[in-house]
């Protein structure tokens, strides 16, 4: 039993052994073969920039901000009033997404949307440590996406108020039309496609790495015999060996005969 087990350990340190990577091997290997680790990192980048200029489609996004302060009888807004419109700007941001106002922005505007398609289109939040409301909208047409958010805006000046029955909001900022598409990225995507690109090669060119058991040097030899080689061949290119130089070679060779024959 003991015998076994000592086995199965010993087969278990040998497979630990023979996966393992020398790092500085492998980057060698990886600047022996620089040409397709660059070509796979241009050919993602080229592929992923073609996709977004040529098949996914621009959208616009519009801008409009609300400032929320409650009014009050004193002619300088207190401290009070800061505070009521901090509260206000939350409560703003979840009624402007209720069904009845944005089924009225569809039905003002014209759209060729449901209730939830425009939902997904807008963002609406409260700009940080402040009294402000920003209501954003991305559409592919940009003059919609500005209809869209000053309608909203609109809206919650005239329809929220009766609602909550309190004072209503000031538009700080109308939308006007983009002139930028705000996605997609064409820099983020050619990067991404480009990473994608040199993750692939580099996954090949490891694989081809870990399953290459040739022997290229003596190092190697000693590695995997535990000895080490009485000689080396060294390397040569026999092909730009010139015919004179190769019968001078064995002109010489019939000179040293002759001379070990005297």
């Amino acid at each position: 039993m003991e015998t076994k087990e000592k086995t199965e350990i010993v087969q278990v340190k040998k497979n630990e052994e023979e996966m393992e990577i020398d790092l500085f091997e492998l980057m060698l290997y990886y600047k022996s073969r620089l040409v397709f680790v660059i070509g796979g990192f241009l050919i993602g980048a080229i592929l992923m920039a073609l996709v977004t200029i040529y098949l996914v489609a621009p959208k616009y996004t519009a801008t409009a901000k609300l400032y929320m302060v409650s009014s009050s009888s004193d002619s300088i807004v207190n401290l009070s009033d800061l505070d009521l419109g901090t509260s206000l700007s939350s409560d703003y941001e979840e009624l402007l997404r209720v069904r009845p106002i944005l089924e009225e922005v569809i039905k003002k505007e014209k759209l060729p949307y449901t209730y939830e398609q425009l939902l997904n289109m807008l963002t609406i939040s409260t700009v940080s440590d402040t009294r402000i409301l920003s209501i954003s909208a991305e559409s592919r047409k940009p003059d919609e996406a500005k209809r869209i958010v000053n309608r909203l805006a609109t809206l919650a000046v005239t329809e929220l108020p009766k609602l909550m029955d309190t004072s209503k909001p000031n538009i700080a900022e109308n939308a006007i039309m983009p002139k930028k598409k705000s996605s997609p990225s064409l820099f983020k995507n050619t990067m991404l496609g480009a990473i994608v690109g040199l993750v692939i090669v580099l996954a090949v060119l490891t694989f081809f790495f870990m399953t290459d058991d040739t022997m290229k040097s003596a190092e190697d030899v000693e590695k995997e015999f535990g000895i080490m080689p009485l000689t080396v061949i060294p390397e040569g290119d026999v092909a730009s060996i010139s015919d004179e130089r190769e019968k001078e070679i064995h002109k010489n060779k019939k000179k040293r005969r002759k001379e070990k024959k005297k």
